[in-house]
């Protein structure tokens, strides 16, 4: 059996009695006793992740703005503000995702890019495949050397704050994907993200691997709530944020997975995928579902991969769970083009076919229920 890979806080988590489970190869907390509280922690207070599973990359050269004109959907070009952040997908020919990212602009000559954990080796891969190729020239390079903790909650900024003082003057100006590189003794060179997976505000702080855990403890003692993976999965799913793997991967087009809008086919720039996505279109809608209650509860909960029937033909759940903000099973799924929100179409849920809402996504944004 292939030992399973450690972020540098698995003796953290175990430190709190974190249930571990296997996730892509890593050895990950999945909760620390209730995902539930970890969830509303996030929604109305502030909760912490480790992503250290997920990989920083960097990429310096001289023709670093020109490799991601080429190498992803969006568009770098609105990229101009060092430490302002894009999110996109890189495509194959055919025009399926190979993974998300996140890029950050930091000069023109030096872009750092995130990755997720369970592509990383084959996103690396295709990255240099494709610089000796094309002869960009760059320097790539993986660092694992780093840290990724993610600070999300109505609160989090300021208890993030309030350990960390001498990053309230770079950071509190942050736009949403904007950054900063700051330097925090006695924890080292940061990189501090307005960003998050979780549909509420935060950071993401990119921290030397040596620094991480001293970060973590006192975070924890400001009142920072330690979250697993479960909570992570029921947040984002709630604020319609794919996940690579379930809700996209090579074999669907970005356009099909509710990611048009990080597709750039206004600008006149060749880039990887391109013909294939001006060729074929969309295909099919990505939609949310809410499953209809039948005197005030609900037949089943949504999940992944449960056939959804419609007057326009069938489609799959991609994603689904138990939103424990809106008391109610969610989903996302892909289904044929004509379906629009307020339709009503059928999941089959064991040997059931159960009516569900179709609504527009997200779910859950800031606090806020969005989707009724």
């Amino acid at each position: 059996m292939t030992e399973l890979k450690q972020t540098p806080l698995n003796a953290a988590h175990r430190a709190l009695n974190a249930r571990m489970v296997d996730f892509g190869g890593w050895d990950m907390p999945v909760n620390y006793g209730s995902q539930i509280d970890e969830h509303q922690a996030v929604r109305t207070d502030a909760g912490m992740f480790d992503v250290s599973h997920m990989c920083a990359v960097d990429f310096a050269g001289a023709q670093a703005r020109a490799f991601f004109e080429y190498a992803i959907a969006n568009n770098v070009g609105k990229l101009q503000t060092p430490g302002r952040a894009l999110y996109s997908c890189m495509l194959n020919e055919d025009g399926g995702v190979i993974d998300d990212l996140i890029v950050y602009f930091f000069s023109d000559d030096f872009f750092r890019v995130v990755v997720n954990a369970g592509t990383a080796e084959k996103d690396i891969a295709w990255f240099n495949a494709l610089n000796a190729e094309r002869g960009f020239g760059l320097s790539i390079t993986p660092r694992r050397d780093l840290a990724i903790v993610a600070v999300q909650g109505p609160n989090a900024r300021a208890k993030l704050w309030q350990v960390l003082p001498s990053v309230r003057e770079a950071t509190e100006p942050l736009k949403p994907f904007n950054a900063a590189r700051v330097d925090a003794a006695p924890y080292g060179e940061l990189t501090v993200a307005r960003t998050g997976y979780t549909g509420e505000d935060g950071f993401e702080i990119i921290v030397p691997a040596a620094h991480v855990v001293a970060l973590w403890q006192a975070l924890h003692a400001a009142g920072v709530r330690p979250c697993g993976l479960g909570a992570r999965d029921t947040l984002r799913l709630e604020a319609g944020m794919n996940l690579y793997g379930q809700d996209m991967d090579e074999k669907v087009s970005p356009l099909d997975a509710g990611l048009a809008w990080t597709v750039d086919l206004a600008a006149p720039r060749a880039f990887v995928g391109r013909a294939a996505l001006e060729r074929d279109g969309s295909r099919q809608a990505f939609v949310g579902l809410i499953l209809q209650k039948e005197n005030g509860k609900a037949g089943g909960v949504l999940r992944a991969h449960q056939k959804v029937m419609t007057p326009h033909g069938e489609g799959e759940i991609t994603s689904g769970t138990f939103s424990p903000t809106m008391q109610e099973s969610i989903a996302f799924a892909r289904v044929p083009k004509d379906v629009r929100p307020g339709d009503v179409v059928q999941v089959q849920i064991r040997d059931k076919a159960l009516p569900a809402s179709v609504v527009k996504l997200p779910f859950v944004r800031g606090g806020k229920v969005l989707a009724a």
